[in-house]
């Protein structure tokens, strides 16, 4: 016999899966629902006084979730607060004997009022690191400039670094104040700057900012820009600034006109008068599983023209691969590379880039949440079929050890930690769910043998056996315990109802994991097999999980 249940050891939060019933279901099917557990569960059927008791505890509660999702409104307030919103007590949000249009049009308004609590306190930091090296000693190499050298090693040096960093404070709803600053340096001069942005949202279709910035390289600045949407295809962004120096007042002004030209491409035309006047227009495609690019500039100092491919693997680490090709003026340089997202927040990406009369560089980039982290290491001056070589192959070689040797390794083990966390967590809940799920079976065992008797005489549906839990079938995972509940605390409620983890008498046995069901059932005195993933509706007899003679 199952060990008796305190009274506040049943609180099952979701009342759909106690009536065994889709969150949509209809008025009548919460009644046919409600009718049947009654008749299951009713504390008459039962003489044992400890199988009484709790058969009238499951009656009750099943009765409770009736009586809530049986009245509309109090069905809508369970459906936005849950249990707590029904406590009269508790949350004191609404009026009860409001229409469950203005309950949830009161839920978005207290969710707004949330939101704008978050903005108040939120930041939105963002910062850049970027660190150049020279390493053209590696394959440019003069062999006078070794003999001097201890150990004869190549030189490779840092030599020049950019750091920034920006957070914005949410001074209203509509106004935003944006701080950010910059240091640089090359080849040992360097300088920086710090810029104040004040930003307003005029209307949905607009907002305007002014920016006051101080430096060292360039002086005070003063600048001012507009975005607006013309239509719904279309918008306009204009910029313009003041830099003043010792040289005077050098003004600027860059405007950019974008329409939407279908679904997934935008054209651009942006104009720029100032020091380096220019004038660009670009078209961009993007798609679900590509990017492309093509830009042509005419202006002074540099004319060129520009195309740019993406694709995108539909895989968990978003794989990307890109090539590019721009030419103008300074001469033309080719660019090709990846990125891969290598942990929750983090994504590393390389790319390889070839111009003359630029050489061989390869940039690597890593973005770690609203951090971006890079690298451009310049090889050669010289196009040397080398130098592209461990350019291309060294980053891919390295990444694939560090997968193999770090990256994995440590995803696993984090992985594991944040399950083992979690089942900690939940031991005490996962043991009194245990509790209830016995004490359920126990009441189900004889409705369970009158419909096994039934679909005996007539050659029906008979479930033999059933699992529920983490089954390990991949070989290579064979150091890892399958998990999976008894098979009454499966048979019994897949028989008498239907399988729902929040139904009485099932429960979780591993919380956090993946889980499948396995049944074995007999149909017209055929046995049938079939195994179903987690969360997945399962539809029974059918033909395809028929077991042959030979098996």
């Amino acid at each position: 016999m199952a060990p008796a249940l305190e009274d506040d050891e049943i609180d099952n939060d979701d009342y759909y899966s106690l009536l065994n019933v889709r969150r949509e279901a209809t008025q009548e099917e919460l009644k046919v629902s409600y009718r049947r557990l009654c008749m299951l569960y009713h504390p008459d059927k039962h003489r044992d006084p400890e199988l009484k008791r709790q058969a009238e505890q499951l009656f009750n509660l099943v009765h409770q979730a009736y009586e809530v999702l049986s009245d509309p409104q109090s069905r809508a307030i369970y459906d936005i607060y849950g249990k707590r919103g029904l406590d009269v007590e508790g949350w004191e949000v609404v009026e009860r004997k409001r229409t469950p249009t203005e309950i949830r049009e009161e839920f978005e308004r207290l969710q707004r009022e949330r939101e704008e609590r978050r903005l108040q306190q939120r930041t939105n930091p963002k910062g850049m690191i970027s660190v150049g090296v020279d390493a053209t000693d590696l394959f440019d190499r003069y062999e006078e400039d070794y003999e001097d050298m201890p150990g004869g090693f190549p030189h490779v040096e840092i030599n020049k670094m950019h750091i920034s960093q920006s957070i914005e404070a949410p001074l209203t709803t509509s106004d935003t104040a944006v701080l950010s600053g910059s240091l640089s340096t090359h080849n040992g001069n360097g300088g920086g700057n710090i810029n104040l942005a004040l930003r307003r949202v005029t209307s949905a279709k607009g907002w305007g900012e002014v920016e006051f910035g101080a430096g060292d390289t360039h002086g005070p600045l003063l600048g001012m820009k507009i975005f607006r949407n013309l239509t719904a295809r279309c918008f306009v962004t204009a910029q313009c600034g003041l830099q003043f120096s010792s040289r005077g007042v050098r003004p600027g002004c860059t405007t950019v006109l974008a329409r939407h030209l279908d679904q997934n491409t935008m054209g651009y035309l942006q104009w720029r008068w100032g020091i380096q006047s220019s004038m660009n227009t670009s078209i961009v495609r993007d798609t679900k599983t590509s990017h492309f690019t093509f830009a042509m500039q005419l202006g002074i100092p540099h004319s060129f023209m520009m195309m740019s491919y993406q694709y995108k693997f539909q895989d968990d680490d978003q794989t990307k691969v890109k090539g590019s090709i721009k030419s103008g003026f300074f001469g033309t340089v080719v660019e090709y590379g990846a990125e891969r997202k290598i942990s929750r927040h983090s994504v590393l990406g390389a790319t390889v880039s070839v111009g003359v009369p630029q050489g061989v560089s390869l940039k690597i980039k890593l973005n770690r949440a609203s951090q971006t982290y890079f690298f451009p290491i310049h090889l050669t001056d010289q196009l040397l079929p080398s130098a592209v070589f461990y350019a291309t192959v060294g980053p891919l070689v390295f990444y694939l050890a560090i997968q193999r040797l770090i990256i994995r390794p440590y995803v696993r083990a984090q992985k594991e930690q944040d399950l083992e966390k979690h089942r900690e967590s939940s031991a005490s809940d996962t043991a009194r769910k245990r509790q209830e799920a016995e004490s359920a079976v126990l009441l189900m065992q004889e409705s369970v043998r009158r419909i096994i008797e039934t679909e005996e005489s007539r050659m029906g549906l008979i479930i033999l056996n059933a699992w529920y839990g983490k089954f390990v079938t991949d070989s290579s995972r064979r150091n890892e315990r399958a998990k999976v509940i008894d098979n009454n605390f499966v048979i019994v409620p897949f028989s008498c109802l239907s399988l729902n983890s929040g139904l009485p008498g099932f429960y979780d046995p591993c919380v956090g994991e993946e889980k499948s069901l396995k049944v074995l059932y007999q149909f017209r005195g055929v046995m049938h097999q079939v195994l179903s993933p987690d969360g997945e509706a399962l539809r029974i007899p059918k033909q395809s999980h028929r077991i042959d003679a030979d098996n």
